[in-house]
């Protein structure tokens, strides 16, 4: 596996690096040697965050996770990563896909140890009647049902969109773009 590290507000110190190759080293399991994994440590106030982007035949795995200490993020994200594979690997058998192209091991995908872990199970199912609506009048009605989003037919793209709340507290807006 080939590391792209990189810091931002931060040195990215050897022993980070020696860290972040340890621990995501594991995953190397899981994927060809050539397959890119991209981490970006940062620090913002007292947040030491790290996020790690693994692109894989139409698809991106990615996680961000944030705490005191850098190396404790380290050791939440290899966590997550690892419960994302498994859902993706799942997720590739049940469809009969394959490999997903040549990013994944052939011995990661045959495994059938993990096959029911995680498996994503849809409980509820909702419908309702939209109407076309303005992105700011779909925020405010999102913040009015106390929402982190909230799904509405935009009345200038005449398409269906999603208004979020980020992190930050600002807004988000999520356009469909066909391919």
């Amino acid at each position: 596996m080939n590391f792209i590290i990189s810091g931002k507000n931060i040195n990215v110190t050897p022993g980070l690096k020696e860290a972040v190759e340890s621990k995501l080293g594991k995953l190397e399991r899981y994927f060809t040697p050539e397959t890119e994994i991209i981490v970006t440590l940062s620090v913002e106030k007292e947040r030491q965050k790290i996020e790690v982007t693994i692109p894989v035949k139409g698809h991106i795995i990615r996680s961000e996770q944030v705490s005191d200490d850098m190396y404790v993020s380290i050791d939440l994200v290899e966590e997550v990563i690892e419960r994302q594979l498994r859902k993706h690997k799942n997720k590739l058998v049940a469809r009969s896909q394959g490999a997903g192209g040549n990013d994944f091991k052939k011995e990661f995908i045959e495994s059938d140890k993990d096959a029911s872990d995680d498996e994503v199970k849809i409980v509820r199912t909702k419908r309702f009647g939209i109407k076309p609506m303005f992105p700011e009048d779909a925020c405010v009605q999102m913040e009015l049902l106390g929402h982190s989003f909230f799904v509405f037919h935009n009345a200038e793209s005449d398409e269906v969109n999603v208004v979020y709340k980020r992190k930050d507290g600002s807004f988000g807006l999520i356009e469909p773009e066909f391919s």
